[in-house]
């Protein structure tokens, strides 16, 4: 990489010098304070040499570029009338985006549950394609214990959500899932049944539906991360394990059953009314424009949106107009990426394509989407129409969702069992053939094959590099001791996208970060907030302490060591005030990734659930000659 050419660009791409109020760099990322974020031009970007990745937060401009970000960073102020003393200033003054702030809440708490709720509309529909087929009965043992299977996450949804908001607004999930649980209490339940008045110290509880509830719960944890901040601050430590809780508990269950869970329960209620409104009183054009904008929705992020919009509606209707329009969404994707693999001549091309139609029918769109018909325009544009054709008969039939979908592709296609099944594979049909059809009549411009000559230089390159890069297997402990999370859960994109290399990510119950390796310390940021480390055998190893903590400038970390310095494995490196940091809103989940991920075969992970600092981690294993050479 030309690190002064790469920051040349980059200044030029995010509007120019002037557009720039402060620049500063962690440990991956320039983040820029944009006077106007819409000058910057994200796709140049990404596609500047050494830049992996763009990103907004809240309203600060983020470019992902790894490793080399000092370098980059350096390159900008020697180049620019920028200064490092300007570029520590404070934050943009525009004005924080609402909507995007919500989409973002929305995202981090769902994104968590998504496998449980996945896992249990799976069981609803194979259970309701098994009844529907005769081989269960209503009355039968196994029909009634697979009901329960796949309705518990969603009945008790309101407690997951509460654990996943918590995580989210920085309280403790414990304590959340606590109020969750209460509202859905059985007594408190047979009292809602019973019907009648019913008070708490005199005040009126309004009758109200918790379970399957969306709404209600996460305006309660809202509340709940601001009462529980308060009794913190105002208490002794000594007696904060007990009154913080309990004070939190007292306030927070009795106002969501008096005002805020009623209130909740009203808006959801009315926002499944709406969206129902909407599909009854203009079913066709509706339907034609969910189905034919929801993949440039998806890629927008704001798909999050209709998570809990879906839910309450299966919840109060018993049945969701917006998943059918997921189907068709991605039945059009997968259409065109598979006219895309039959019309293209380049092989590699072709085969993708194939791979990714396949995929997209099961579910997984991204691949086509973004791999193929985005990377070729027009296809793009032909899954949109295909989708839409499909949402025409869609309208017409009137064909909902009866479960919340686990998978919206072929093996979820038992939740739209009902009187509209036969509709609904055929508008699935439809939108394939559709989108199929308008690639072939569009075209596109394919994708040019390598010549040979070409082919076996970079065959011989890559070689080289192989054999530069090549690594013994290794295996990384644990920096810290917690829970271990997939990486997935991190609600920054770019390490759950795994942007910047596999590994893990730790929820730390204990405020130390040791060393994994005896290695070196490469780099040691200045907030002490992220250590990136090198083992003796060349594993380089990126230790982040928390979600954007980078903006703590530094407060609550005490750093034991230097850049630089020979480290041994279980060394204290840097200790952090996990209290503080959570109180001041900070999420504490701890990526640890191996940036040089492309240089080993494979990285798995060796712990799920609780770990301790020092036991086995992450195993690297080397690439295929190596471990020969090496057995």
């Amino acid at each position: 990489m030309n690190h002064r050419k790469t920051a040349e660009e980059i200044l030029q791409l995010v509007g120019g010098e002037s557009n720039v109020q402060s620049v500063i760099h962690c440990m991956t990322r320039l983040r820029f304070n944009l006077y106007d974020n819409s000058k910057a031009d994200r796709k140049s970007l990404e596609q500047v040499d050494g830049v992996l990745g763009s990103n907004i937060s809240g309203s600060q401009f983020q470019l992902i570029i790894g490793n080399e970000v000092p370098k980059v960073y350096k390159e900008i102020i020697a180049n620019s009338s920028l200064s490092e003393a300007k570029s520590g200033e404070g934050e943009s003054k525009q004005k924080k985006n609402v909507i995007s702030s919500i989409f973002d809440v929305i995202s981090g708490v769902f994104t968590p549950i998504l496998p449980a709720i996945a896992g249990a509309g799976m069981i609803k529909g194979i259970t309701a394609l098994l009844l529907t087929m005769g081989v269960l009965q209503e009355s039968s043992q196994t029909y009634q214990i697979l009901t329960v299977i796949g309705d518990g996450a969603f009945y008790f949804l309101p407690i997951l959500l509460a654990i996943s908001a918590a995580r989210k607004f920085g309280s403790n999930p414990y304590v959340a899932a606590a109020i969750g649980a209460a509202i859905l209490h059985p007594t408190l339940t047979a009292m809602f049944a019973e019907g009648g008045g019913i008070s708490f110290v005199g005040l009126p509880v309004t009758i109200a539906t918790y379970s399957s509830t969306v709404i209600p719960i996460l305006l309660a944890i809202w509340i709940a991360s601001y009462v529980e901040k308060w009794v913190d601050r105002i208490t002794h430590a000594s007696l904060k394990l007990i009154v913080v809780p309990t004070v939190t508990l007292l306030v927070v269950v009795p106002v969501t059953l008096i005002t805020v869970g009623p209130l909740g329960a009203i808006i959801g209620n009315y926002l499944s009314s709406g969206m129902n409104f909407m599909f009854e009183n203009a079913g066709i054009v509706a339907t034609i424009l969910l189905a034919g904008t929801f993949s440039l929705i998806i890629i927008t992020g704001m798909h999050y949106a209709f998570t809990p919009v879906v839910i309450n509606s299966i919840a109060v209707n018993g049945f969701d107009y917006i998943i059918p329009a997921m189907f068709l969404a991605n039945f059009g994707q997968a259409g065109a990426a598979f006219a895309v693999a039959l019309k293209s001549k380049n092989k590699k091309f072709k085969s993708l394509s194939f791979t990714t139609a396949l995929t997209a029918v099961m579910g997984v769109t991204e691949p086509a989407m973004y791999g193929v018909n985005m990377k070729l325009k027009k296809p793009f544009v032909a899954a949109l129409i295909g989708a839409a054709i499909g949402g025409v008969l869609y309208g017409i039939a009137d064909v909902k969702a009866y479960i919340v979908a686990g998978i919206v592709g072929i093996p979820g296609i038992p939740v739209l069992i009902g009187p509209e099944i036969v509709f609904a594979l055929l508008g699935l049909l439809l939108a394939f053939v559709a989108a199929a059809a308008v690639t072939w009549i569009m075209g596109f411009e394919d994708v040019l094959e390598a010549t040979e000559e070409n082919t076996i230089e970079k065959a011989s390159e890559d070689t080289a590099e192989e054999t530069e890069s090549e690594k013994a297997s290794e295996v990384i402990s644990s920096p810290l001791t917690g829970e271990v999370r997939p990486l997935a859960e991190v609600s920054d994109p770019t390490f759950a996208q795994e942007i910047m290399g596999k590994g893990a990510a730790i929820f730390p119950t204990k405020g130390e970060v040791v060393s994994p390796v005896d290695g070196e310390v490469v780099t040691l940021f200045a907030t002490k907030h992220a250590i990136g480390l090198k083992s003796a055998s060349g594993a380089e190893v990126l230790i982040h302490v928390g979600v954007d903590t980078v903006k703590l400038n530094g407060e609550h970390f005490t750093a034991h060591i230097a850049s630089g310095e020979q480290v041994k494995k279980g060394q204290k490196l840097v200790s952090f005030d996990m209290e503080a940091i959570q109180a001041a809103g900070f999420d504490l989940i701890t990526p640890v990734i191996i940036t040089n991920t492309a240089e080993y075969e494979d990285i798995s992970s060796l712990a799920d659930g609780p770990v301790g600092a020092g036991q086995a981690l992450l195993d690297l294993a080397a690439p295929a000659a190596t471990s020969k050479e090496a057995s």
